[in-house]
């Protein structure tokens, strides 16, 4: 089965979101990809998604009630097939925390995204914008489906 890990900041905006829109994604193509979301800060630990994010996944049929924000951990480095970072800030957590024998590939949300691999998804935390967020996340399933699930 093939494991994928979002990762932002907090993981109450871009990962959660991610995660909620990757994971219905997923399940409407009867995948069995396992899906979920971490922190590379501990500010958040416990809280469920922002209001935001909440809003965005309510709009799209997405459960949420038992998503809660999580700390990236060491074992995640050798349990999932990708660790994806939502910006650089993120990527740079990841890789400074990430163990050298990790098995798990790191790569950032929009690299494969075709004509949009220079870009980052912005922090909805601070900007305000949680359409834009949605928005990018959107552009992103189809590829990172298409990834996890070639053989």
């Amino acid at each position: 089965m093939a494991r994928i890990l979002f990762v932002c900041l907090g993981n109450i905006c871009r990962s959660p979101m991610a995660e909620g829109l990757f994971r219905q994604y997923a399940d409407t193509r009867n995948s069995t990809i396992e899906v979920d979301s971490a922190a590379t800060s501990r500010w958040e630990v416990g809280n469920p998604p922002h209001p935001g994010t909440q809003k965005i996944l309510k709009k799209a049929g997405v459960d949420f009630s038992q998503m809660f924000s999580r700390q990236l951990e060491s074992n995640d480095f050798y349990y999932f097939d990708y660790i994806v970072g939502m910006d650089k800030e993120n990527i740079a957590d990841i890789l400074a925390i990430a163990p050298k024998d990790r098995t798990a590939k790191v790569a950032s949300f929009m690299s494969i995204v075709p004509g949009k691999e220079d870009l980052f998804i912005p922090d909805p935390y601070y900007t305000g914008d949680f359409n834009e967020t949605e928005k990018l996340v959107r552009m992103g399933l189809a590829p990172w489906f298409e990834m996890m699930t070639k053989g």
